[in-house]
């Protein structure tokens, strides 16, 4: 099949599960109840997707709160108590975060029983997302190792015990979200490869990893106008990238400034590009979508390119990202046959 179908993680909650429109909503369950919920707004999102035409699915990170938090709380040495504001993404925004007080240990399975459940109710591919080292050292306060690297790599011997528990349970692809690799350009090639490479260690399923712009929220917004006319960032990532050992690279393309001549610098690897806009709530027209896989196409052979979103949809309008889910699988149908 050229041009399967996917998304880049997470979908808008239930606003039963939890409140609407919010990148860090709260619950509205607890409890017992939280956690069935949970697991029911899993498998609408399976279902939506799979309706939608989506080949590749995942569990629409319905169990976390935020992408990153959603793994935290499963790690000790990590105090959530007395939380710290603190810039991310070089400054970029203001966010209370945790705070590093002890070395890094994993408390138990993350992300088993969504990714059971997920699993046991479809058969098509499943992908389970998970934050990368860089971007998570990035996302909280450090106390404890005094070192930004030694508590990336930390970190990324933790994915890696999740990763290869996921990979037995049955998980086709594993993503690691990297928002940080387009801030800290410079660092990537470096440490931020090799913290990736400790992440995947070991794993024979799939390995993605997903850079962007960000979530279509004000901040990231307003970053990405001062950026000027072409978006470059890439252009210094991705030949680490394209040596490195992931299998697959997520970046956005519709509706961007990203040149998308640079695409040509993955080559050899599989590609998946943002053909859905998550920044607006406009619905992309079958045809749009189209038309950007054949812009792609000019420098990634088609056999290497998946269709998905440019970010996650977590904060949006529940209706406007299923509208979105439907356009992406319409618009795979028609490239797959103006161009297969």
């Amino acid at each position: 099949m050229v041009f399967p179908a996917t998304i880049v993680g997470s979908l808008p909650k239930p606003a039963w599960l939890a409140e609407p429109n919010k990148l860090w909503p709260l619950w509205r369950l607890s409890g017992d109840e939280l956690a069935a919920g949970k697991l029911d707004a899993t498998l609408l999102a399976v279902k939506l997707q799979e309706d939608a035409g989506i080949d590749i699915v995942c569990d629409g990170e319905q169990s976390r709160q935020h992408f990153v938090h959603g793994f935290l709380e499963f790690v000790d040495g990590i105090d959530f108590a007395h939380k710290v504001e603190m810039g991310i993404r070089a400054d970029r925004y203001k966010a209370m975060v945790p705070v590093v007080r002890g070395d890094l240990v994993l408390k138990g399975r993350v992300h088993q029983i969504e990714a059971r459940h997920a699993r046991a109710h479809t058969t098509r591919k499943l992908k389970i997302t998970l934050p990368g080292p860089m971007t998570i050292s990035d996302t909280v306060a450090d106390a404890h190792y005094g070192d930004k690297v030694k508590m990336a790599m930390s970190f990324a011997g933790l994915l890696n015990q999740e990763a290869r528990a996921l990979e037995a349970d049955g998980v086709d692809v594993l993503q690691f979200d990297e928002p940080a690799f387009n801030v800290f350009m410079d660092e990537v090639p470096g440490w931020g490869v090799e913290a990736l490479h400790r992440a995947i260690e070991g794993l024979t399923c799939t390995t993605a990893v997903h850079i962007c712009y960000g979530y279509g929220i004000k901040a990231n917004i307003d970053w990405k106008k001062s950026l000027g006319a072409e978006w470059r960032q890439y252009e210094k990532i991705f030949p680490a990238l394209a040596k490195s050992r992931i299998g697959q690279v997520s970046i956005e393309a519709i509706n961007s400034q990203v040149p998308l001549n640079l695409l040509s610098l993955l080559d050899g690897k599989d590609v998946l590009i943002g053909v859905i806009d998550v920044a607006t709530n406009e619905i992309e027209t079958p045809e749009r979508v189209a038309q950007v896989i054949g812009e792609v196409m000019r420098f990634v052979p088609k056999e290497h390119i998946v269709a998905c979103t440019n970010c996650g949809m977590a904060p949006m309008r529940r209706d406007i990202a299923e509208a979105k889910l439907r356009a992406l699988g319409a618009g795979v149908k028609l490239a797959q046959r103006w161009f297969a």
